[in-house]
């Protein structure tokens, strides 16, 4: 008996052991790590945007552009726009359970590695402008659920693989790669032409009307019917269509695109509105998950079983709704990232704009935050850091960036594992590399909107950052910036009064009363002069979202505090008005006040 019990008990162990080591190689090395090393080892980074890599690490989730599951495996590499250049390792290949990459945008050559092809969890993947030369690898094709691919804007050659017309699921795009041929006969090479070429073998996805099918036993490219009279309808640019054996293939090009780049949706699966109309038992008021400026969120069971998030937008028919409805479809297709909301698909009829987002099982911050049993202190740091992190991809590393502009607890997502996803991003507009955004209207929500916004409709990635400092606040309380602040006799002074209470060491007046002195002292003065930093009244004076991250993860932060206090002295001698005075002075305008808030609200 005792043999059997040390048999299995032996088992067990090996198991448990299996688990903890399974990213282990022979000689006790994080595979991973070494995988990501190799990967930078290949490169040139002039930034220094991946000097935090090390080689010793246990493993890279605390890495800069790498984010894991849970289970702290690797699941995302995002470096795009750093000026990138050198090789891509074959290494890549390692990183078995990566879902996303994006390089986009750097200056890396050589060859696309065909160890890619070894990524059996990939779903996208992003190595568009960039100096890629060579083939597109058959290998790619081993990617049963790759959905957006793009490669455009490389100096690649050769013929598109054939085994490319088995990925139904797959949007592909090429543009700007003059040698790229759609079979391996040079008639069929696009030479130095360089016309645009893409195509999306998904029916459902394509927000064009569907083409008629020619039978083909294999991938070719055919012309239209009348060349002539296409390059005479668009001005000179040649619309090539492919067609596939039993699959309707489509060209996303959109030339009323500021930059007349193609814009490509191919991989969002467009919903029938009947769908969602049963999705949603006929949008059920007992299925509404929240309300906002825009619209209205339901709760939706797809007739595959899969719980989703539909928002039906206000006045879909209207120029306004149209407008919200293809900012929120351009910017949330582009970004993709660990906390990012992602968008499954949408909806257009003449008079109905809906969106159809993964459904958040666990609400919002701002809903959490008032449920029992309370977030502890512990969930509060990490859903601030996971918010930032989303934020630092919007702002530095997205491209188009993108500034989000009603960054609160309610537009604050937590998943099945309470990890923060940052939502809504109706409000975003795109940077184009420009510094800052002039809107003719202010939008945002009371008590989260940055001064310089609130009194000149200016927006920056520093509005956000001041959002960010309310958000972290509003953790801190366990309330909305404005209830705190009526809580606190203290209006529009609040940010003076917790600077206040900060300097007399009396912290613990601000901390939700939930929480039961719970909480890390040390960490809560921390974030306290991390939220006051973000919401500083002029904003070149605010960190960027890149700082806070560090911040937050514990890096910084001392040298940053002292150097704000000691730009604090020097105003205070030349008696200024305290920043908080000013933006109260603003928030005490009921004119923006009104109409910030008609346009806010949870979503």
């Amino acid at each position: 008996m005792k043999q059997v019990f040390l048999v299995f008990a032996t088992a067990i162990l090996f198991s448990l052991w299996d688990c903890s080591v399974s990213v282990l190689t022979a000689d006790g090395v994080n595979y991973e790590v070494q995988a990501l090393m190799d990967v930078r080892d290949s490169l040139r980074d002039p930034h220094g945007v991946l000097d935090n890599w090390d080689r010793d690490a246990v493993d890279p989730c605390s890495w800069a552009m790498v984010s894991c599951s849970p289970e702290a495996r690797v699941v995302s590499l995002g470096v795009p726009s750093q000026g990138l250049y050198g090789t891509l390792s074959p290494s890549i290949g390692n990183l078995t359970k990566l879902q996303t990459v994006l390089l986009q945008n750097n200056n890396i050559s050589g060859d696309i590695p065909a160890e890619i092809g070894k990524l059996s969890k990939l779903q996208t993947l992003d190595l568009s402008d960039n100096s890629f030369r060579g083939t597109i690898p058959p290998s790619l094709s081993h990617l049963n659920i790759l959905h957006y691919l793009r490669v455009n804007n490389n100096t690649l050659s050769g013929e598109i693989p054939p085994s490319f017309a088995n990925m139904t699921q797959l949007t592909f795009i090429v543009v700007g790669n003059p040698q790229i041929c759609a079979t391996e006969n040079a008639k069929d090479c696009y030479g130095s032409a360089q016309l645009p070429l893409s195509f999306n073998v998904n029916n459902s996805a394509s927000p064009l009307p569907s083409q008629k099918p020619k039978g083909h036993a294999k991938l070719a490219l055919a012309l239209g019917s009348s060349l002539a009279s296409i390059f005479m309808l668009i001005s000179g640019f040649g619309l090539f269509l492919w067609w596939r054996h039993k699959h309707n293939q489509q060209l996303f090009f959109d030339v009323k695109d500021r930059h007349h780049e193609e814009v490509c949706l191919g991989n969002l699966r467009r919903f029938h509105f009947r769908e969602l109309q049963g999705a949603t038992n006929n949008f059920s008021s007992k299925n509404i998950l929240g309300k906002g400026g825009f619209g209205i969120v339901y709760k939706g069971l797809l007739s595959d079983g899969t719980v989703v998030a539909v928002k039906r937008l206000k006045d879909g028919n209207a120029v306004g709704g149209e407008i919200q409805f293809q900012t929120e479809v351009e910017m949330i297709s582009l970004a993709v990232h660990r906390n990012l909301l992602r968008l499954n698909g949408f909806c257009m009829t003449a008079t109905e704009r809906l969106l159809v987002y993964p459904y958040m099982s666990n609400g919002s911050v701002a809903s959490r935050l008032k449920a029992k049993p309370a977030l502890d202190w512990s969930r509060r740091k990490q859903i601030a850091l996971g918010a930032a992190r989303g934020l630092l991809y919007l702002h530095e590393q997205c491209d188009p960036k993108i500034i989000h502009r009603d960054v609160k607890a309610a537009n604050i997502l937590l998943d099945d594992y309470c990890e923060a996803i940052v939502g809504d991003f109706g409000l975003a507009k795109l940077l184009d590399h420009r510094d800052s955004h002039v809107t003719t209207a202010v939008r945002g929500t009371v008590g989260h909107i940055a001064p310089e916004y609130l009194s000149t409709g200016q927006s920056s990635e520093k509005t956000d950052v001041f959002g960010f400092g309310i958000l972290l606040l509003e953790l801190i309380t366990g309330q909305r910036a404005l209830d705190f602040g009526k809580a606190t006799n203290q209006k529009g002074a609040m940010l003076d009064w917790v600077k206040k209470i900060n300097q007399e060491k009396n912290l613990e007046l601000l901390v939700d009363k939930e929480l039961k002195n719970d909480y890390d002292r040390i960490e809560l003065e921390e974030i306290v002069q991390v939220a006051l930093l973000c919401t500083q009244f002029l904003p070149n004076q605010r960190p960027k979202m890149s700082e806070v991250v560090r911040m937050l993860e514990g890096d910084g932060l001392a040298e940053k505090w002292e150097a704000s206090q000691r730009a604090d002295s020097t105003r205070s001698r030349g008696n200024e008005f305290s920043s908080s005075e000013r933006y109260s002075d603003l928030t005490d305008d009921s004119s923006l006040l009104v109409q910030a808030m008609e346009l806010s609200g949870p979503r």
